[in-house]
């Protein structure tokens, strides 16, 4: 398994030759060689998680892919035939097995409404919680993509959500919408986070890849 970080919250998984798309938002560039695309998952509704050029761009490229989200996808990208999945799901694509947690986006104000998020196990090995600190119980998680910076965000909780995942390795995501000097400070406390459960922390910058 080879996982791709590109521009704030979108991951490429790439496995023997078939590749599954993860929140291809409006902060991410445009996204190459998706011919090999067989499943695009969407954590929630907002726009730096999933954008209508994006999707026409992968559907382009692999014409009839599916793709899954809750139902405030489904509802908000309606002319895609969004195919809803629900915490406690499992979807098997193969290569991919995929199981959903969580339930709702983190609060952000109480002026905002909280709208559907699932994050997603990949293969047992990679976790992305989308915009939330949903914890996979009883999962020993391989690699946590964890989110760095955002508006619901404060970095104690997000080192507190790495310290209930424990997991063996991890990255920072979620982060275009901080500075450098921001986003290196989020990462070097995700970094202590990480080492707490002996696991290590890698400094992933758009386009770089954790083989697994």
């Amino acid at each position: 398994m080879r996982v791709t970080k590109f521009e704030h919250a979108t991951l490429r998984v790439d496995i023997d030759g078939s590749t599954l798309i993860i929140d291809p938002g409006s902060f991410t560039l445009p996204i190459e060689n998706l011919s090999k695309t067989i499943a695009v998952v969407i954590t929630h509704e907002h726009a730096d998680h999933w954008s209508p050029d994006q999707l026409d761009r992968i559907r382009k490229a692999a014409p009839g892919v599916p793709i899954y989200g809750p139902q405030g996808v489904a509802d908000a990208a309606a002319g895609y035939d969004v195919i809803v999945v629900n915490p406690g799901d499992t979807l098997t694509i193969d290569p991919f097995i995929m199981k959903f947690y969580g339930g709702e986006h983190a609060v952000i104000h109480e002026s905002i409404p909280v709208v559907d998020n699932v994050g997603v196990l990949v293969n047992d090995t990679l976790y992305y919680p989308g915009d939330s600190y949903a914890v996979p119980k009883g999962v020993k998680v391989e690699l946590l993509a964890a989110p760095v910076g955002a508006p619901w965000l404060k970095i104690g909780e997000a080192m507190d959500f790495v310290l209930a995942v424990k997991p063996r390795r991890a990255f920072g995501t979620h982060d275009m919408t901080l500075a450098v000097v921001g986003r290196d400070m989020g990462r070097a406390r995700l970094k202590w986070a990480t080492e707490q459960g002996g696991g290590e922390f890698f400094e992933l910058d758009p386009t770089q890849s954790i083989d697994l």
